[in-house]
């Protein structure tokens, strides 16, 4: 007979390493070819001692004069909090007591429900990638005057019918918290909210519930223009400023490889990943196929990609409209308390019911975060005229 301790069982030893798998190599290329490590992590932080520049007790000498003065390394340590990342499953009392005397009614239960929670997860793993960890998601610009549920956005790239968001006023404080994405307009950039009409909400802005402020860092930190970076002062430290550069038209072969060149140059990184959005990579599709045939190559995670040059370009929904980043992977890493878990309670439960509801629930749970050692190794183009 099926129930909530047989269910525990399964999510234990079966759906546990088939999620965690899923996540790591299958949620996202650009997050597959990150390595993931525990080292560095030192109580809730992440405290990492990156060097930069070169050593300097290295120099040229006569055949009996003095030896070049000892120079150490140059070292900074980046420090950051390790991010909560949440994933829940629901099972209402009634379903496990429906499919209680079948077990493929049940696993076919958790099927849906574990499905469901890692494709969820995907979404969220994948768009934190390109956050700053600010957790915003969009920016209301206007509300429509006969539909006063229906707002104009800056963007619906990071939206989805179903997300539960608070809403933050300029200032920065919350306007009003749970309000549901009831629909979701791409071609318009509109979008329905629950609940009553905000008041004047013109560049109000929308973070996933209880996120703001918590999400790990992604590359729009590291090409942002933030005052630091992981605790480090930018200014003073020019080795934090990645290379930037904004086309203002087509795509072309010679300034992508300009990019990958000054990287080198400056800094001694190798680009060994291009990510970038999907009408960026149209464009560079068309441009390639003027010449020669796109070449494709295989990833990590069952992932296929256009080659430049042998290095991968993968285009992703989350990266910003005309961008393109250019990446050295080994140069990133996601610093992690452990892998996915189960959150479990005093009793090594999984499945805990709600109290006053007949509703069971479960948490996946990770402590991470993202760290880029070498930032200046790193390449952004911007203004790409998409196809």
């Amino acid at each position: 007979m099926i129930n909530t301790t047989n269910a525990d069982s399964v999510l234990k030893s079966y759906y546990l390493s088939a999620v965690t798998d899923q996540l790591d190599k299958s949620a996202n290329p650009l997050l597959a070819a990150i390595k993931k490590t525990t080292a560095d992590v030192w109580g809730k932080d992440v405290r990492k001692a990156v060097r930069y520049g070169v050593n300097g007790g290295v120099g040229a000498g006569t055949e009996v004069g003095s030896l070049p003065a000892s120079g150490g390394n140059n070292y900074a340590t980046f420090v950051s909090t390790l991010k909560n990342l949440y994933g829940v499953i629901e099972i209402t009392d009634k379903a496990i007591r429906a499919s209680s005397s079948s077990e493929g009614a049940f696993v076919n239960l958790l099927n849906d429900e574990m499905d469901g929670l890692v494709k969820t997860s995907s979404f969220h793993l994948g768009r934190m990638l390109f956050g700053d960890g600010s957790g915003t998601l969009a920016k209301i610009t206007a509300v429509d005057e006969s539909n006063h549920s229906l707002y104009t956005v800056d963007s619906t790239r990071n939206l989805a019918e179903g997300m539960i968001v608070d809403v933050y006023n300029t200032g920065g404080a919350t306007n009003t918290a749970g309000r549901t994405i009831t629909s979701v307009d791409r071609n318009a950039s509109k979008i329905v909210l629950s609940g009553a009409a905000i008041s004047s909400p013109e560049n109000f802005t929308l973070c996933l519930q209880h996120s703001k402020g918590l999400e790990i860092t992604g590359l729009q930190a590291i090409f942002g223009e933030g005052e630091s970076l992981y605790g480090v002062p930018r200014e003073g430290n020019a080795w934090l400023t990645p290379y930037k550069k904004s086309v203002g038209g087509e795509i072309t072969e010679n300034a992508i490889q300009t990019a990958i060149d000054e990287v080198e140059e400056r800094s001694g990184s190798k680009i060994n990943f291009i990510v970038c959005s999907w009408g960026v990579r149209r464009a560079l599709l068309s441009a390639l196929s003027v010449y020669r045939k796109a070449e494709t190559v295989d990833l990590e995670g069952g992932f296929r990609a256009l080659s430049f040059n042998g290095i991968p370009v993968v285009a992703d929904r989350f990266c910003p409209k005309g961008t393109m980043y250019l990446l050295n992977t080994d140069d990133f890493a996601l610093h992690q308390l452990g892998d996915w878990q189960w959150m479990e309670g005093e009793d090594g439960k999984i499945l805990k019911q709600v109290a006053g509801r007949p509703i069971y629930t479960a948490t996946l749970v990770k402590y991470a975060e993202l760290l880029c050692y070498r930032p200046c190794g790193q390449a952004q183009l911007t203004e790409i005229t998409e196809a």
